[in-house]
């Protein structure tokens, strides 16, 4: 991959990649759909026990087949892989417990293994905390655990800023170390084999080859493209692998969470600005062949749609990826509402071919990202074309 000469681009790309370690956009949910009374308000236990007791079975198993698409669909504070023995009436959960970093009032570090699946209170150099079973939220508390809520039941407890090691954060590391170890050893053979590619090398090859030659230079050109290459190059491999992953059993849906979307169209926003030359900004805030009145109107919009373009491209790859995951785990709750010879195997026959169609939006999800990403850059480095040359 191209490296580019301009290190402070990557500087700055390296400090908003940073921003989805910030838990601040999807809340995060336990692994278990549990209500945990020890950790709530005694009016809000009371208000859930007599909630419960009026729902029949079947609306109970409709509500855990809910909460089990929510847990799927948000992060969480372990690593959760399946559970048994719930029927035995003493459930084990098999996973991992990850790390907790929180700050108030100073640094809090300790295991997620702590809260006991949020049945817990966690008390931390003098502070005490819970997490909320309804966002997953971290929460200062009391050492009763006491949630307090307002006329609209939204909890009015304060929270911590959150810097844990989540879920998804650990799907993000283990893409970046998988992504690193792939290219590096694809640029390592080159220098052993004459330019061959060896090994897994020989299929990504021609992926990176594509994006160059169909994506990079028809929308950049060949004079600006090889100063953004390796963003090209890290976006659409980055996407894809979340996406893949996303769809395996593991429960993680990394770009379903708008937080890390918005990072990645900051760093193309960021990218795009910073690189962009004078012809770019001339056209946004003084068009020519406009009427000057009309320049003065136009300027605000255009720079407005600066900010829209990197907006559509988050909401375009997390509204997909989330709308496929709710369908498909919609699908196979399907199975368990009918409980039919008939329902279920069609519900099945339904979830796996939709979960084929879920690897080819990976992929195209990935490759769109990709390409908007290029004709903005390719926009930011357009030459100037004089009038002149038409007459």
């Amino acid at each position: 991959m191209v490296i580019s000469k301009k290190p402070l681009h990557f500087i700055v790309a390296t400090l908003v990649a940073f921003l989805p370690l910030i838990t601040v956009a999807n809340p995060t949910t336990d692994t278990t759909a549990v209500a945990h009374a020890s950790v709530a308000t005694e009016t809000t236990a009371e208000h859930h026990e007599g909630e419960s007791k009026e729902l029949t079975k079947e609306e109970l198993a409709e509500k855990e087949r809910a909460e089990f698409i929510q847990h799927h669909l948000l992060d969480s504070h372990d690593f959760h892989l399946f559970s048994y023995g719930k029927e035995s009436g003493h459930e084990k959960h098999v996973g991992f417990p990850l790390p907790v970093i929180l700050w108030e009032d100073g640094l809090h570090f300790f295991m997620s293994s702590k809260f006991h699946h949020g049945e817990a209170v966690v008390e931390s150099n003098g502070k005490y905390f819970a997490i909320n079973h309804h966002d997953g939220m971290i929460y200062n508390t009391d050492s009763n655990g006491t949630f307090n809520v307002d006329e609209k039941h939204h909890t009015t407890n304060t929270k911590p800023i959150d810097f844990s090691i989540t879920k998804n954060i650990v799907m993000i590391l283990v893409v970046a170390l998988l992504m690193l170890i792939i290219f590096r050893n694809l640029g390592k053979s080159y220098g052993k084999n004459g330019g061959i590619a060896t090994g897994v090398g020989r299929f990504f090859e021609p992926l990176v080859l594509y994006i160059r030659d169909e994506i990079a230079i028809p929308n950049i050109g060949e004079k600006h493209y090889k100063k953004y290459m390796s963003h090209l190059l890290t976006v659409f491999f980055f996407i894809w692998f979340l996406n893949i992953f996303g769809l395996t059993p593991l429960g993680v849906n990394v770009t379903g969470n708008i937080a890390i979307t918005a990072a990645l169209a900051i760093i193309t926003y960021i990218i795009t600005t910073f690189t962009a030359n004078k012809n770019y900004w001339g056209h946004i805030f003084w068009m020519p062949g406009v009427p000057a009145p009309m320049k003065i109107i136009l300027a605000p919009i255009e720079l407005l749609g600066t900010i829209i373009k990197p907006f559509s491209l988050m909401i375009r790859l997390y509204a997909n990826m989330l709308a496929g995951h709710v369908v498909l785990m919609s699908i196979i709750a399907l199975m368990y509402t009918f409980n039919s010879p008939i329902g279920s195997p069609l519900s099945f026959l339904l979830a796996f071919v939709l979960s084929i169609l879920e690897i080819l939006v990976a992929l195209l999800q990935a490759y769109i990202f990709t390409m908007l990403t290029a004709l903005y850059f390719g926009a930011a480095n357009e030459e100037h074309h004089h009038d002149d040359a038409h007459h």
